[in-house]
């Protein structure tokens, strides 16, 4: 990284410092405290899921490699892939870890930018190509090459000082596109797509499928894996999809109406009044009651299908 680059990165990250100090100043008196029954609620909820295959998920497609690495890289390709409908998602992980085969991070290391990839070039999600995928392949390769492993890669970011990973993830993702992408694209796209790998908090992403590679890397229980050892659970943010955003909403864990890295970290914040520690062990439980349509936010069936009926404030949609 260059020198200009190095200072513009940090200059960011002490932004984000500095708005994360402010945030909390601003929410901690809101925050302090968690309503005993709700708290209770979001335990029982997360002891009811806390089990493997307690829901279909992409988590659970990385589950099988027995290696460290290979779940590190297929668990990053997997998160990545983790938007749109969950029957595309899986269907679109299943494709790509069988081209990558038994040993993923094998192949990333070999991954060859110039070579035809006929199966992975015909890949296509949602908007992404299958030449936004080998440019991921090929980010994730120079990674490996340079430290080892993504982790390592990642923690090349993180500073003591941050209060959370918003500031590491901008370092990480602004480094991850500085990598070499033209031998991929050749002639590169104003805005390549391998980009919406990369979001960043300083741009107000919520940046949820790289939050949700963080939490099945950093946590460890039943659903997520625990691969990596150097980063506090203490210091993840929520991975915030509409699931999470409408049981927000409706649990009053947030004050904003607009997704983003704000509304992330709010929701997260209310979490880490129950778990200081482990604030991101409820967000699984919480999605799934989402994709389940138990949530009444907004809605008719008000609280009536919620299992956290009584707690909740989901403001039925009334009948014309």
């Amino acid at each position: 990284m260059s020198g200009r680059a190095r200072r513009t990165a940090l200059h960011v990250s002490d932004e984000l410092r500095h708005a994360a100090k402010a945030r909390r100043a601003a929410h901690d008196p809101p925050h302090a405290t968690m309503r005993p029954d709700l708290a209770a609620s979001l335990d029982l909820l997360y002891r009811d899921y806390n089990r493997e295959e307690s829901a279909s998920d992409p988590v659970h497609r990385v589950r099988p490699f027995p290696r460290r690495d290979d779940r590190e890289v297929a668990g990053f390709c997997a998160a990545a892939l983790a938007f749109g409908r969950v029957t595309s998602v899986l269907n679109s992980i299943d494709t790509l870890l069988r081209i990558m085969g038994p040993r993923p991070a094998q192949y990333v290391r070999r991954f060859e930018p110039g070579a035809a990839h006929p199966e992975l070039h015909a890949m296509v999600h949602r908007w992404t190509r299958g030449v936004d995928i080998a440019a991921l392949l090929w980010i994730l390769r120079q990674m490996l090459e340079q430290s080892g492993s993504i982790e390592r890669y990642f923690l090349e970011g993180v500073s003591d000082a941050d209060e959370d990973v918003g500031p590491a993830l901008d370092r990480f993702s602004r480094r991850a596109l500085a990598l070499d992408i033209e031998r991929v694209y050749g002639r590169i796209p104003k805005r390549p797509g391998v980009c919406y790998f990369f979001p960043r908090p300083s741009a107000g992403s919520a940046c949820k499928r790289l939050n949700l590679f963080l939490r099945w890397m950093v946590r460890r229980d039943e659903v997520d894996l625990g691969v990596w050892t150097r980063v506090p659970a203490s210091k993840l943010i929520v991975p915030l999809d509409t699931h999470v955003i409408r049981l927000g909403r409706c649990l009053r864990l947030t004050r904003y109406a607009s997704p983003g890295w704000k509304m992330a970290a709010d929701i997260t914040a209310s979490l880490r009044a129950v778990d200081p520690a482990d604030p991101v062990r409820f967000d699984f439980s919480l999605c799934h009651v989402g994709m389940m349509n138990a949530c009444g936010f907004g809605r008719r069936q008000g609280e009536s299908q919620c299992p956290l009926k009584g707690s909740c404030h989901p403001r039925p949609r009334r009948a014309r």
